[in-house]
């Protein structure tokens, strides 16, 4: 199979979605490797480390895109990608397409097959390609919301450490999945007070007990997070459904319990956001105040520490690629459940259920869809 990877062009993206050594891999599969020129150099690999590795360097996006059986992206296509998406053609990539219906009818029309990083599913439930960023994306979190409640930057002033004689910043961290681990833990470590907000008592029970002392959890419900808002200083949505949009847990009503120059950081704007006042920013322009409150929304998070980011998503993505590649993305899906999870859009359909419900579309029963390819 011909695998592409595109520079990618979302603002501030620097990863790529395929390594040297990823490369390596892939020939050694039977593979052949075309990259766009200078699509790793953000990350800190040069295209003369790819054709040490065998790959081809090609001088345009649209080339690699016509030429490729199978797309090797990090974000969603956006709009100037659009038209050189094809029937057919593999795209393998973060999607969120439950956060854009201009990107989940695109991708519809084209008829290319979508496999979403976010959706591959382990038997357990977790999600192996997307904990990799969502521990980069936690961590971050809570650097750039300690970043922005300083003054110069809009914030309200306050060191989330704190000094002695001084209390420490309190930090609201709604979700206790992979996201809202790592940024409680950076917090903690940072001396703020902590609270984790999740439904779900099992995972409380367990951070109650391996989370550091200056962490408490508490059950989320509207009651519980509009008592703690007014104490906060940073808020940090890391709600996550996936494959579907995140739920709204602070209205804009809600703002007012805030005090004035807090911080809220919403690492689920891929999906929509979990704040109803959220819209998606980049890293060129990431802030920005409703009502007093600063909003921290941008939608590639780790793209602003590429390096790590890039090595982090590689390693887990790239043997689901060799598996796809080798098998063709039909018996791929068939052989590993985990891949079927993946599959969100294919031929023109919706086969990913939470996709269609969010955008009130027609869904197509991966059972029915594949009875379909048979005939």
């Amino acid at each position: 199979m011909l695998i592409g990877v595109p520079k990618e062009i979302k603002t501030h993206e620097n990863r790529v979605a395929l390594l040297p050594s990823g490369v390596t891999q892939m020939l050694k599969h039977g593979h052949d490797v075309i990259i766009e020129k200078d699509a790793g150099l953000g990350s800190g690999f040069p295209d003369d480390l790819y054709i040490e590795a065998g790959a081809t360097i090609i001088d345009s996006a649209e080339e690699v895109w016509a030429k490729a059986e199978m797309i090797m992206k990090v974000k969603e296509p956006i709009k100037k990608e659009y038209p050189l998406m094809r029937e057919g053609q593999i795209i393998f990539t973060y999607f969120h397409f439950a956060a854009s219906r201009e990107l989940t009818d695109a991708v519809k029309l084209s008829g290319a097959v979508a496999i979403a990083y976010e959706t591959v599913e382990k038997l357990d439930g977790s999600l192996p390609l997307l904990i990799p960023m969502s521990e980069v994306a936690g961590r971050m979190a809570t650097q750039e919301g300690a970043k922005y409640l300083e003054k110069p930057m809009g914030g309200r002033g306050v060191l989330l450490g704190g000094i002695p004689g001084v209390k420490p910043g309190r930090v609201m961290v709604l979700g206790g999945g992979i996201v809202g681990v790592n940024a409680a833990r950076i917090a903690a470590g940072m001396g703020a007070n902590v609270q984790i907000f999740d439904i779900n008592l099992q995972k409380l029970r367990y951070l109650d007990e391996v989370m550091p002392k200056n962490v408490t959890t508490v059950f989320s419900s509207e009651v519980n997070i509009r008592r703690e808002l007014e104490r906060a200083d940073l808020v940090i949505g890391a709600v996550l459904i996936p494959g579907a949009k995140a739920p709204s847990l602070i209205t804009r009503e809600m703002l007012s319990e805030l005090q004035p120059g807090s911080v809220l950081v919403d690492v689920a704007i891929d999906q929509g956001g979990c704040f109803e006042t959220s819209k998606a920013t980049t890293h060129d322009d990431p802030v920005y105040v409703v009502d007093g409150i600063v909003h921290y929304c941008v939608a590639n998070m780790p793209g602003a520490v590429p390096f790590t980011s890039t090595i982090g998503l590689t390693n887990v993505t790239l043997p689901y690629a060799i598996q796809i590649a080798d098998k063709g993305w039909i018996n791929a899906i068939r052989e590993n459940r985990e891949l079927e999870f993946g599959l969100n859009i294919a031929n023109g359909k919706i086969v990913y259920r939470d996709v269609a419900e969010a955008f009130d579309l027609e869904w197509t029963p991966l059972t029915k869809f594949m009875s379909l390819l048979n005939n």
